[in-house]
């Protein structure tokens, strides 16, 4: 797990300003997703009990829907696991230079981006439907001109926030290194 003091490739007098996770509420919606996915065939079972108690008590098909249901419980935990892990280290940092992005595709495979903040051309935010307004969380949308068109932040708290910060960060980064005009076109 990285912490706030330990950056890839920090850079002498950097410091991290933001260090971002996607809203809780992704949480509760694995968390519900595993649930349903649990429950569902034992639903099924108590509404069948009679026709499942005979399945069970045959040979061949009480083994076999053992080991099938075995696999679907199996199979459950492993698509929680990878979207738990998704969750988890999926991460965004923004410090008082640079913008960087982690994210997780996949249990094997992660991609580590990095911007400056004196390439941020613009910064918006998103944040859809009533959940999301009431809970202030939502997407933000960082723009440069480098080989990278856009940094996503998906589903991170208090995006409005996020972008003034990241706005403020890359006014000061350009002031620093004297990169033509720090205004922003938000």
């Amino acid at each position: 797990m990285m912490r706030l003091d330990q950056l890839p490739n920090q850079q002498e007098g950097e410091k991290a300003a933001l260090f971002l996770h996607r809203h809780w509420l992704t949480l509760v919606s694995i968390a519900a997703v595993f649930g349903l996915l649990t429950l569902l065939p034992l639903a099924i079972a108590v509404e069948f009990a009679d026709a499942l108690a005979t399945f069970l008590s045959d040979p061949i098909l009480g083994p076999l829907l053992t080991v099938v249901m075995s696999i679907y419980y199996l199979g459950v935990w492993l698509v929680t696991f990878f979207e738990y892990a998704d969750y988890e280290l999926d991460i965004w940092i923004v410090t008082n230079e640079r913008i960087i992005d982690v994210e997780q595709k996949g249990l094997f495979n992660r991609v580590a981006s990095e911007l400056h903040l004196a390439n941020i051309q613009d910064v918006t935010t998103e944040v859809k439907g009533m959940l999301a307004t009431f809970l202030d969380y939502g997407d933000v949308y960082v723009q440069t001109a480098g080989q990278k068109d856009r940094f996503i932040f998906k589903h991170v708290p208090h995006p409005n926030k996020v972008k003034e910060t990241i706005i403020e960060l890359s006014d000061a980064d350009k002031r620093r290194h004297g990169v033509g005009n720090a205004a922003h076109a938000v």
